[in-house]
C-alpha cells in the first residue's frame, strides 16, 4: 500500500509540473496590468454609525488640534496645478531613476528595466493641518500633516532574454508629518538659506505590488516584512532628530562673518608729513578701520602745527576675515571750518600679522592705494604702527559652559580665576521690540548704557513692534561678571517741539551668566511699560 501511494505521487508530480509551468507561462506572457478606476466617493452621513469610529482617525488635524490652522486655500492651489505637477514630477522621476535602472540592468544581466507607464493618478496629496513655531532664532519652523490616497499608475517592465515581467504599484497610501525649518532667515530672496526636513514620527506607507496580475503583497508575511523595512530605512535617515538638509543659498552670498579675532592697533608716531596749513604746517590725527566694515573708524587725537607727531596711542578694533581684510590707516590734517584734508593713507593686509606676535610696521604714506597710478611717487611722510592679531579661543564657549555644569560653582570660580580673567569681546545684538506704545507718539529706538558707554540703535518711524536687527560690540579687558548691561527703549518725536522724547521702558541684565553660557538669546519684559517685550541676542567671546 505504502509503495502505491509513493508511485501515485511520482506520476501525479510528473504530470502537475509541466501543466503548472504551461499554464503559468501563458499567464506569465499574456497578462497585462489593470488600469487604476477613481475610488469611490461617499459622504460621511451615508455610513452607518458603527462604522465612524473607524473615520476618526481620518478627520483633519485641524478639527481636533486648535494649533493646527485650516489652508484649504493651498489645497484647492495644489488640486488645481496637479495635472501639471504630476507631469513634472513624473519627468523628474523618469530623469533620475532612469541612470540608476540602466545601472542594475547591467549589472544583474538584465536585457532592460524601464517605465512602461508612470502616472501619479488624479488624487493629490493633501494638506490636513499646518502648525507654525515661533522662536527667538532667526528660523521658521512649520509642522504640515500631509496625507496622500493616490491612484497612481506606475508600471514597470524587466526584459530578461525573452521574458518580459511586468509590476504595476497601486494602492498607494503615504501619511506623514515633517518638521521644516527655513534657516536662518537672511535679508536675500527668498529670504531663508537652508530647508532642514526631519520627520516627527514614522511615516505610514501602504501600497500594492502587482506582478502579472497577482498582487504579491498579499503573500503571507510579506507584507509585514516590507512594511517594517521601509518604516526603519525612512527612520534611520531622516527621523527626528536626524534631518534631510537642502541648501538654497550659496553660504557666500548671505553669511554673515562673525568675529574671530581682535586687531591691537598702537599708533606711535608720524614723521615728515606734509604741510597742508596755509602757514606751513598741519594738525594731524590718524584714522583706523578695517576694510569689509562699515562701522566708525577709530580716531587719535589732534597734534596742532606738528609735522612730526607722537601719539602713543591704543585701539582695539574686531577682525571678522583674518585672511581677507586689510587696515586702512589714513592721516588727516584736522580743519575748523570745512572738510579735513587727507594727508596720505596706507593699507595693511592682517595675514601679514602673525597672531599673539607683535610687529612694528614703519611705512610711507600715499595718495591713495591705486598702485596702477604713476602721479602716486610723491613723498607724502611715515608713520609707524605696532600690530599684534590676537584671535578668539575656539573653545572659549563649549570650554566654560561644560566646567560650569558642576555642582559646587564657587569652587570652579575660585580654581578658574585664570580662565575668567582673559580679555574678550562683548557682543549685543538688539533684534526688535513688541507691543511698544508712546503716550504721544511711536518712533521708537533703543540705548544702550554699558559701563558709561551709549551706543543706539537707529529711530523707526511709526510702529509699536520695531525691528532693528543691530549689533553693538564692547572690547573688555576682563570678562563681565559683575556687571549688568542696560537697554532702554525711547521714542522721539520728529521736529522740534516740547516734550519730543519719552521712555517706553528698559531691561537690565545681568552678564554673569552671559560669560559662563557664551550666549543667550531671549525676549524680556519691559519694565514700566504695558505689555512691552524686547528681544536681546548676546554673546562673549574670550581671546
Amino acid at each position: 500500500m505504502g509503495f502505491l501511494s509513493s508511485l501515485l505521487g511520482i506520476i501525479g508530480f510528473s504530470i502537475g509540473l509541466p501543466i503548472g509551468l504551461l499554464v503559468g507561462f501563458f499567464f506569465f506572457v499574456y497578462s497585462k496590468p489593470k488600469q487604476v478606476q477613481d475610488p469611490v466617493v461617499r459622504p460621511v452621513e451615508e455610513f452607518d454609525t458603527t462604522v465612524l469610529p473607524d473615520l476618526l482617525p481620518e478627520i483633519p488635524i485641524w478639527v481636533k488640534d486648535p494649533d493646527y490652522e485650516r489652508v484649504y486655500w493651498l489645497n484647492k492651489m495644489i488640486f488645481y496645478m496637479w495635472p501639471y505637477l504630476d507631469k513634472a514630477i513624473c519627468r523628474e522621476i523618469r530623469k533620475q531613476a532612469e541612470p540608476i535602472l540602466a545601472e542594475y540592468s547591467e549589472k544583474y544581466m538584465i536585457k532592460a528595466i524601464e517605465f512602461e507607464n508612470l502616472d501619479l493618478g488624479t488624487l493629490p496629496p493633501t494638506i490636513n493641518g499646518i502648525r507654525v513655531y515661533e522662536t527667538n532664532e532667526k528660523e521658521l519652523v512649520m509642522e504640515p500633516v500631509i496625507k496622500w490616497a493616490g491612484n497612481p499608475n506606475i508600471v514597470l517592465v524587466l526584459k530578461f532574454l525573452s521574458l518580459q515581467i511586468t509590476l504595476q504599484l497601486v494602492d498607494l497610501q503615504v501619511f506623514f508629518a515633517p518638521r521644516m525649518t527655513l534657516k536662518p532667515l537672511v535679508p536675500t530672496f527668498p529670504c531663508f538659506a537652508n530647508i532642514l526636513v526631519s520627520l516627527m514620527e514614522r511615516p505610514h506607507v501602504d501600497f500594492g505590488m502587482k506582478v502579472l496580475g497577482g498582487d504579491i503583497m498579499s503573500i503571507p508575511g510579506l507584507y509585514q516584512f516590507i512594511q517594517k523595512t521601509i518604516k526603519k530605512s525612512v527612520a534611520s535617515l531622516y527621523l527626528w532628530p536626524q534631518t534631510l538638509e537642502v541648501p538654497v543659498l550659496d553660504n557666500s552670498i548671505y553669511a554673515l562673518k562673525k568675529p574671530v579675532g581682535i586687531l591691537h592697533v598702537k599708533v606711535v608716531r608720524a614723521f615728515k608729513l606734509m604741510k597742508a596749513d596755509f602757514l606751513g604746517s598741519s594738525d594731524p590725527y590718524v584714522k583706523l578701520n578695517l576694510t569689509g566694515e562699515s562701522l566708525p573708524g577709530k580716531k587719535t587725537t589732534v597734534k596742532k602745527k606738528n609735522l612730526n607727531p607722537e601719539w602713543n596711542e591704543d585701539f582695539k578694533l574686531v577682525v571678522r576675515e583674518h585672511q581677507s581684510q586689510a587696515l586702512q590707516i589714513q592721516v588727516f590734517d584736522w580743519d575748523k571750518v570745512g572738510g579735513h584734508d587727507r594727508l596720505g593713507m596706507q593699507l595693511v593686509p592682517l595675514k601679514q600679522v602673525t597672531p599673539h606676535v607683535t610687529k612694528e610696521f614703519t611705512l610711507g604714506l600715499l595718495k591713495h592705494t591705486n598702485i596702477s597710478d604713476h602721479n602716486d611717487n610723491k613723498y607724502r611722510g611715515t608713520i609707524v604702527l605696532e600690530l599684534t592679531y590676537a584671535p578668539f579661543r575656539e573653545d572659549s564657549t563649549s570650554a566654560l559652559s561644560a566646567k560650569f555644569d558642576q555642582k559646587d560653582s564657587l569652587i570652579y570660580r575660585s580654581s578658574n580665576n585664570e580662565t575668567l580673567s582673559k580679555a574678550g569681546l562683548l557682543s549685543v545684538l538688539v533684534q526688535a521690540a513688541e507691543d511698544v506704545e508712546g503716550e504721544r507718539h511711536n518712533n521708537p529706538y533703543a540705548l544702550i548704557l554699558f559701563r558709561g558707554e551709549q551706543k543706539k540703535t537707529k529711530l523707526l518711524r511709526k510702529t509699536r513692534n520695531p525691528l532693528w536687527n543691530e549689533e553693538f560690540q564692547f572690547d573688555l579687558e576682563e570678562p563681565p561678571l559683575q556687571d549688568k548691561i542696560r537697554i532702554e527703549v525711547f521714542s522721539k518725536r520728529t521736529g522740534i517741539r516740547f516734550r519730543s522724547k519719552e521712555s517706553l521702558g528698559h531691561v537690565e541684565i545681568n552678564l554673569d551668566d552671559v560669560v559662563h553660557n557664551g550666549r543667550i538669546n531671549q525676549k524680556y519684559h519691559l519694565i514700566n511699560s504695558k505689555n512691552g517685550l524686547l528681544h536681546v541676542e548676546i554673546g562673549w567671546t574670550m581671546v
